[in-house]
């Protein structure tokens, strides 16, 4: 599962793998300035907060109550998810790293997650968050790798803001009551757009690790994806994502938290190196993200 929802067929994967590699030649290193009003997903996803740089005083403290990431945190989360093959286990595995990296002038906490279907990785990915002034937590980029039995595939949805058009959107709000619609994401590159808004609060979720109580659920869908249905994910106040649900789509993903860790130093630093290690090929093979400053 990735914290956006955008996904490719796996012929058009292929197909993309095929192509040669093409250069971005943009040279502006500057944070992006607020464009919303020109971004179709203004209108389609509804008009909440627009980015900018200055709503970002201490991003990498990410204490929102729906979704708190603390550095050495691990989330765990099993189910079933239809990728072309039929339905099939699957699991995720989300790593808080101790990385940052600058993004669109915001400094951005790195997550490093990774897809199993039937215990085989199918994707690797590295995420940035920040956290605004006002408590909402904004997707600031993503690099999925994409692996077919055990073979990278490449990176074709990989979008960055402020690179090539691509703004950032909110994952999750604060304190925004039930009906509002927000942008997730944005990346005209890779034709991805997400939209979310908050479908209901103080609901009820029990996942095999636990029961939780003041839920929060955020209604995400793909406009550019014709007949990719909704996304519902569950967040529990002090925990994050403990249950995702699907409707009407045809990947059918569902996710139940089972386990949360809390990463020892060495596993830290296995983590990072992954991260790293993912950065090093992001540099190789993503126009969007070859021109960023590196993680630290």
């Amino acid at each position: 599962m990735r914290y956006s929802r955008h996904r490719r067929s796996w012929f058009l994967v292929w197909a993309l793998a095929a192509l040669p590699i093409l250069v971005w030649v943009g040279c502006s290193d500057e944070p992006s300035t607020p464009t919303g009003p020109q971004n179709p997903g203004f209108g389609e996803c509804g008009d909440a907060t627009i980015f900018s740089p200055r709503d970002f005083s201490n991003p990498t403290v990410i204490d929102n109550r729906f979704f708190p990431l603390a550095p050495g945190k691990q989330f765990i989360l099993d189910g079933t998810a239809n990728r072309g093959g039929g339905t099939l286990a699957h699991r995720v595995v989300f790593t808080v790293t101790d990385l940052t990296k600058e993004i669109d002038g915001v400094r951005s906490v790195v997550m490093w997650d990774r897809d199993y279907n039937n215990g085989v990785l199918v994707e690797a990915e590295l995420a940035f968050f920040a956290q605004d002034d006002d408590g909402n937590i904004w997707t600031m980029g993503e690099y999925p790798e994409e692996y077919f039995e055990g073979e990278f595939l490449g990176a074709p949805s990989a979008w960055i803001s402020g690179r090539k058009g691509s703004e950032a959107g909110i994952l999750v709000t604060e304190n925004a009551p039930v009906g509002t619609k927000f942008l997730q994401g944005w990346a005209p590159d890779v034709n991805f757009l997400d939209c979310a808004f908050v479908y209901q609060e103080g609901q009820t979720a029990c996942v095999p690790f636990n029961c939780y109580e003041n839920v929060l659920v955020i209604d995400e869908r793909s406009p550019y994806e014709v007949g990719s249905g909704h996304q519902r994910k569950y967040y529990a106040p002090g925990v994050g994502v403990v249950l995702v649900g699907a409707v009407d789509d045809p990947e059918g993903e569902k996710l139940e938290l089972i386990n949360i860790l809390e990463l020892n130093e060495q596993e830290m630093a296995d983590a990072r190196a992954a991260a790293l290690k993912l950065e090093a090929r992001a540099y190789e093979v993503s126009d969007a993200y070859r021109r960023t400053k590196r993680m630290q």
